[in-house]
């Protein structure tokens, strides 16, 4: 839907033109996964797939919420009295974002909002946090806050955490709300430090296919948390303030002192933060062709290690490096999801042909493969 478009739409809904229409996108993890909450590395970028929000504000503390998909009814709320336990789907982040502002101590007004987006919803692309950074982009303008992109990050992060009831980092955010065209992202998580790393894969002769595999997943669930716990607790026995602070020199003593799963959770995110920085260095040095196999690294280390792969992720994984790409992973939190597959522009067809015959004969639902590519970060578009 186009901005005019959804304009139109927010004015024919409620009665009044919007004040103004913002969007975020998406986001595909190139490699870094359960990192980020360890205050470690992670190299994500935004994708060319966006939540679009046109908001108008009210006189009263009144929040209405609609959008173009899913349940076509509107969602009414109030700012002087959020429920977390009454929000329901995606009403939950929009209602997530006022909350956190007024833990701030930002007045944010009653809105009407009509959210529109093409990020494909349950794929590990980061649909939910597409939809806070455009609103928390939208409201910082609205109300005057003057939040810069890092606060903005944090008051998402808090929407997820005591809102929404996701366990999340602040990856997902950053790239949203810091992405830049033909760059991925590389921060770092402890200090929110960003540097701006070229990726672009058509000069390469590269192409980045996106594998939704249309198995859902959700961040609030327990899986996610649980991976969470197995890290601080090896974070404290190893008497570290994070896992980051170890490197794979300190893994032979860690596997003497915990036990095989929580050092298997271990080993995932010390040799992945490994894995980032040598994809930033390799970026820099010799371009996307050179990182294939730290991608397939990465999902080897989170499918044995951090056992947060499915058997769709990884038939993914595994036809499209078969038929053709130079590396792939799942990327996202996992437990379904989405598997990306880094491939020459030359064997893209093959790559996608092959994927969609071996879901067949698995006997599963057929996936959604397109190509993305690094876009900008959040903005105002009306």
């Amino acid at each position: 839907m186009s901005t005019a478009q959804l304009e139109e739409h927010f004015t024919s809904a409620f009665d009044h033109a919007p004040d103004g229409v913002w969007q975020a996108p998406g986001r595909v993890n190139l490699i870094g996964e359960h990192t980020d909450y360890n205050e470690g590395f992670v190299l994500p970028f935004a994708i060319d797939k966006t939540a679009r929000v046109a908001i108008g504000v009210r006189a009263d503390s009144t929040v209405r919420l609609l959008s173009t998909y899913g349940d076509h009814g509107m969602t009414t709320a109030h700012t002087t009295s959020l429920d977390r336990a009454a929000a329901k789907g995606w009403t939950k982040y929009p209602l997530g974002v006022i909350w956190a502002l007024q833990q701030r101590g930002i007045a944010v007004p009653g809105i009407d909002l009509l959210l529109d987006s093409d990020v494909p919803l349950g794929a590990g692309l980061s649909s939910s946090h597409a939809i806070e950074c455009a609103v928390v982009s939208a409201l910082n303008e609205l109300t005057g806050a003057g939040l810069g992109p890092e606060e903005m990050v944090l008051a998402t992060q808090l929407a997820e955490n005591d809102f929404v009831g996701a366990p999340t980092g602040i990856m997902d955010q950053s790239a949203s709300l810091r992405g830049s065209k033909g760059n991925a992202v590389f921060l770092d998580c402890r200090d929110q430090s960003v540097r701006l790393v070229p990726f672009e894969a058509e000069p390469a002769g590269l192409v980045m296919l996106v594998i939704d595999t249309k198995v859902s997943h959700s961040h609030a669930d327990g899986g996610y948390a649980s991976r969470r716990a197995s890290c601080e607790l090896g974070a404290e026995i190893l008497g570290v303030k994070a896992l980051r602070d170890l490197s794979i020199g300190d893994l032979e003593e860690a596997s003497g002192l915990l036990d095989e799963l929580t050092f298997r959770r271990v080993k995932h995110v010390v040799t992945e933060n490994d894995r980032v920085l040598q994809t930033v260095e390799l970026l820099s040095s010799e371009g996307p062709g050179s990182i294939g196999a730290l991608l397939d690294a990465s999902h080897v280390s989170m499918r044995d290690d951090f056992e947060i792969s499915c058997p769709e992720l990884d038939l993914a994984v595994d036809a499209s490096r078969a038929s053709g790409a130079i590396g792939s992973r799942m990327t996202g939190g996992g437990f379904g999801g989405a598997a990306i597959a880094l491939t020459p522009v030359a064997a893209e067809q093959q790559v996608r042909t092959a994927v969609v015959r071996a879901f067949s004969e698995a006997g599963y639902k057929a996936p959604d493969i397109f190509t993305v590519t690094p876009a900008a970060g959040a903005m105002r578009l009306a």
